[in-house]
C-alpha cells in the first residue's frame, strides 16, 4: 500500500489504544470492543469514530502493511514522499525508500522514476445477516459500490463524438517538476488536474471524469460464528489496481440479528427457562429447544434460581473442522405466580408452617 499522508498525521495504535508492541490478536480484539462500542447503529452520531477506528484496524489489522506504517512513522514525513505542510507539492528523492538513488543524484548516478502500479484500495460493504445465518455460516453476496469505467464514453471523458487533446500546460504528463539539484517538487498541473488530457466537451453520464459509480455484486463465504460487528476479509475483490497492480481486498462488515429464544456468549448460546418451585425444589426433567432438535436436561433437585446448567455441543456450531462448538447455557428462573387460587393458598399456607424461616442476621438494613 502507498504511504498515505494521514499515516503521519494519525496515531493509529493510540487510537486504538494498545502499544506499538502490540501482537496480532490484541489489535484484533482492540479493535472489535471499540467497533461495536462506537459502531453508529448502537451509538448514534459516533460515525466519524467509527470511521477513525476501522481505518486504524486496516493498517494495522494487515501485517504487511503495518510494517510499512511503523517504517514510515519512524522515517517521518520525507520518507512518505511529502513535503512540508503548506508546500502545496509532493517531495521527492524519486523513493526515499532507495537510499541508492539519493546518494546516486550526488554523483551523476541519479535517475528519475515514473509512477508504477499502485495496489487498488481496500473497500468496504455491509451485509446484514439473520442470527441463524451468522450462527451457522452461510455463502451470500454484497453489493460493492466502485467507480468502474464510464460506459457512456468508455473513460475517455468526452462525449460521444468528441475527443480529448494533449494538455498543452503539462504536455500531457499530468504533473509539474520544479528541478533543484538533488531534489524535485512534483505538483499536480491545475490545467487538467492529473489526467494529461482536455476534455473540451464533457461526458453528459460521468461529467467528464471518465467514471460512474457502479454497483458489483461479490460473493462471500460467511464462516460460521460471525459475531455482530465482525469484518470479514475477502481477499482481491477490492478496488482494482492501476496498471499490471493487484487489487484491493473487501472487508465486510457483518450486522447479526436477534433471536426471539437465545441470546449469545462467545461460542455459546444462552437461554432461559422459568421453573415452578416444586420443580426447583424437587427436581425434574424439562424440554429445551436448540438450534437442532429439542433436547432433555435434568435439572437436580434443590437448585436455586440463576443457576445455569450446561449443555455440551448444542451452541456455536464449529467454524473449521476438529474444533470444538459451543454449549447451551441453560439459565433456572423462578416462576412465582401472581394470582393464586384459594387451594394453592391453603397448600402454601401449609408448607410455610413446616418450612424453617430463613436466617436473617446476615441481611442489613435497608
Amino acid at each position: 500500500m502507498p504511504v498515505q499522508r494521514e499515516w503521519f498525521e494519525k496515531d493509529y495504535y493510540k487510537i486504538l489504544g494498545v502499544p506499538s508492541t502490540a501482537s496480532d490478536k490484541e489489535i484484533t480484539r482492540a479493535y472489535r470492543k471499540l467497533a461495536k462500542q462506537y459502531h453508529p447503529d448502537a451509538n448514534p452520531g459516533s460515525e466519524e469514530r467509527f470511521k477513525e477506528i476501522s481505518a486504524a484496524h486496516d493498517v494495522l489489522g494487515d501485517p504487511a502493511t503495518r510494517k510499512e506504517y511503523d517504517e514510515a512513522r519512524r522515517l517521518g514525513p520525507m520518507a512518505g514522499g511529502f513535503g512540508a505542510p503548506g508546500s502545496g507539492g509532493t517531495f521527492r528523492v524519486e523513493d526515499l525508500g532507495d537510499l541508492g538513488d539519493l546518494f546516486g543524484g550526488l554523483f551523476g548516478r541519479g535517475r528519475r522514476r515514473t509512477p508504477g502500479p499502485q495496489r487498488g484500495t481496500d473497500v468496504e460493504a455491509e451485509l446484514h445477516l439473520s442470527f441463524e445465518d451468522a450462527v451457522r455460516g452461510v455463502t451470500t453476496s454484497v453489493n460493492v459500490p466502485q467507480d468502474s469505467r464510464c460506459r457512456t464514453c468508455n473513460g475517455s471523458g468526452a462525449a460521444p463524438g468528441t475527443s480529448t487533446h494533449v494538455c498543452d500546460r503539462c504536455n500531457g504528463r499530468g504533473t509539474l517538476d520544479d528541478n533543484q539539484g538533488l531534489f524535485s517538487l512534483s505538483t499536480v498541473c491545475p490545467k487538467c488536474n492529473g489526467r494529461g488530457t482536455l476534455v473540451d466537451t464533457p461526458c453528459a453520464t460521468c461529467h467528464g471524469t471518465g467514471t460512474e459509480r457502479r454497483n458489483r455484486q461479490v460473493k462471500v463465504r460467511i464462516p460460521p460464528g460471525v459475531e455482530n460487528g465482525q469484518r470479514i476479509r475477502v481477499k482481491g475483490r477490492g478496488a482494482p489496481g492501476q496498471g499490471m497492480a493487484p487489487p484491493g481486498d473487501l472487508y465486510v462488515v457483518v450486522h447479526v440479528g436477534s433471536h426471539p429464544k437465545f441470546g449469545r456468549r462467545g461460542a455459546n448460546l444462552t437461554y432461559t427457562v422459568p421453573l415452578t418451585f416444586p420443580e426447583a425444589a424437587l427436581g425434574t426433567v424439562i424440554t429445551v429447544p436448540t438450534l437442532d432438535e429439542p433436547v432433555k436436561v435434568r435439572v437436580p433437585p434443590g437448585t436455586a434460581p440463576g443457576t445455569v446448567l450446561r449443555v455440551k455441543g448444542h451452541g456455536i456450531p464449529a467454524a473449521r473442522n476438529g474444533a470444538r462448538p459451543g454449549d447451551l447455557l441453560v439459565k433456572v428462573d423462578l416462576l412465582v405466580p401472581k394470582v393464586l387460587t384459594d387451594e394453592q393458598r391453603a397448600a402454601i399456607e401449609s408448607l410455610a408452617t413446616l418450612t424453617e424461616p430463613a436466617p436473617r442476621e446476615h441481611f442489613e438494613e435497608v
